[in-house]
């Protein structure tokens, strides 16, 4: 069978596959291998992750332990503390600090914002903390109704279902207006519960704020080495069960032919397989699936109903000589984690109105992770490096201007906004890289800059994701192809949920029919 694409859920899939004896290969159009997954060198002696950089959902799936993962060299620090809001500039109050243990963030909230306030976070994460761990459940297996109703929404409650329903499809700020007083404590939070993209002013953001309680159980994980360590060891383990990994040759067209399918690739193969799996993007795969001569009318009702979006946001990566000194706060409070360069929720509001608008924000929202804090080995002694992802910023600008007039100048801003929290950290940066919506598409294949593939808004999550007839991680009328990635449930982020769902079932509906595609 034939993966398209190395990101980290078509790893995970070939890895259960070929542990269970099928015989695989990936191909993968870049040289690097893992997608947005991944991690190279990009000032002399750093090396820097391209994508995500903090692990969260993935510890909490099993699949690092189901996949023996450690064996193949992946190691995770806790994040801890995981979370960090520092004091309005100027204004002499003390930080927010989230740390693992409860007791020591609340203690942390009642010095910063009082004492009601640490009050309810107790009281937050004792309720938030079960239902964000059945969400996760929900997370890890496949989108069926019957399974979200239970599991997600808890309408099999003998009493009040109805009333935890809609907690779960209220909005993020409702939830944290239902909870806190605070405006500071509440934004650090809606920028937490942001980060999947929708403003936490969308119907059904609440979970995406609740999953910060679930972080005192297990918080994000760091990969040592960066965070491509995780599809490094994928791609070690497919390649210890006879799995094969060719990067550098990208799938040009998939074609059903009467025995299965035909993959052509750039490099001038044209392989034959019974079964494929697109790793892709949904849109590109799609491209392929008519670059192969899929009916084309079926294609464009397809690709008109799945939104992108208008793009998340852009990172900055920089090295640096020293990390970030935060007013009022130790950097083993403020470098171990993210931190949450928000003090108020007006500001989200304002960078995402903008987004829609097809402008560039007010002021860059900005969440600043320095992991060299945790593993100095990604960087050089003496020098730190910081991922510094600001949100939301658009693909298309309205004004018709290209993004190369203002990466540089908007990652000015974005370290600017580090250096107003955190003075000084402007004069220790020794080399950048920015990647802006349209460098994110062009270097991994992030149509529209959009880190999530495609909008992770209610109506295109769950039994929805990207459409309800490709929900099941099948295409109608393209038996033997199946989908998985960030464009499937559960949707973006690093989880490799999708990955293991699409290899149960491709197993499943091959088990007993096809023998000879185990070796």
């Amino acid at each position: 069978m034939i993966v398209v694409g190395s990101g980290h859920n078509a790893l995970v899939a070939a890895c259960y596959l070929a542990r269970d004896g099928y015989d695989v290969e990936v191909l993968e159009r870049d040289t690097v291998l893992g997608g947005a997954v991944s991690t190279v060198e990009r000032f002399p002696g750093h090396q820097v992750d391209r994508g995500s950089s903090a692990h969260i959902m993935i510890r909490h799936t099993g699949i690092i332990e189901e996949l023996r993962l450690e064996n193949y060299g992946l190691r995770y620090i806790d994040c801890d503390p995981w979370a960090f809001a520092p004091a309005p500039p100027d204004s002499g109050l003390p930080p927010i600090v989230f740390h693992r243990d409860v007791e020591k963030t609340c203690a942390s909230i009642e010095v910063a914002c009082g004492a009601r306030d640490a009050a309810a976070y107790k009281r937050f994460v004792t309720v938030w903390g079960p239902r964000s761990a059945r969400v996760m459940r929900s997370f890890s297996s496949p989108p069926t109704p019957g399974k979200l109703l239970k599991s997600f929404w808890g309408l099999d409650a003998k009493q009040g279902g109805s009333a935890l329903s809609r907690e779960f499809l209220q909005t993020g700020d409702a939830l944290l207006d239902s909870y806190f007083d605070d405006e500071r404590l509440k934004a650090a939070l809606a920028w937490f519960g942001a980060q999947s993209g929708p403003p936490m002013s969308e119907p059904g953001s609440a979970p995406m704020v609740g999953f910060a309680a679930l972080m005192h159980t297990l918080p994000p994980g760091r990969a040592v080495g960066g965070s491509g360590a995780l599809s490094a060891a994928l791609v070690a383990r497919l390649r210890s069960d006879g799995g094969t990994v060719t990067p550098g040759d990208a799938v040009t067209a998939l074609r059903k032919t009467g025995s299965g399918w035909q993959v052509r690739t750039a490099n001038g193969r044209n392989l034959h397989a019974d079964t494929v799996i697109a790793g892709s993007h949904i849109l590109t795969t799609l491209n392929l699936l008519e670059q192969g001569g899929f009916d084309t009318g079926t294609l464009a009702d397809w690709r008109r109903r799945i939104r992108v979006g208008p793009g998340i946001g852009m990172v900055v990566r920089v090295a640096t000589s020293a990390l970030p000194a935060y007013p009022g706060a130790p950097t083993t409070d403020s470098a171990h984690g993210l931190q949450l360069l928000v003090g108020d929720r007006r500001d989200l509001r304002r960078a995402h109105g903008a987004a829609l608008a097809g402008d560039l924000p007010p002021r860059p929202v900005v969440l600043a992770m320095s992991f060299t804090a945790l593993d100095p080995s990604i960087a050089p002694a003496g020098e730190h490096q910081l991922s510094l992802w600001s949100q939301w910023h658009p693909y298309e600008l309205a004004d018709g201007t290209r993004w190369s007039a203002h990466a540089h100048r908007e990652a000015d801003r974005i370290i600017g906004e580090v250096d107003r929290h955190a003075p000084g950290f402007a004069d220790t940066v020794l080399h950048r890289h920015v990647q802006t919506p349209a460098d994110l598409e062009r270097e991994m294949g992030l149509l529209g800059g959009n880190v999530m593939h495609v909008e992770m808004s209610l109506d295109q999550m769950f039994m929805w994701r990207p459409l309800p007839e490709l929900a099941g991680q099948r295409v109608p009328g393209a038996p033997g192809l199946y989908l998985t990635g960030a464009s499937t449930h559960p949707g973006g982020g690093v989880s490799g949920a999708s990955g293991r769902s699409v290899a149960g079932l491709v197993h499943r509906d091959l088990r007993g029919r096809l023998p000879f595609l185990r070796r």
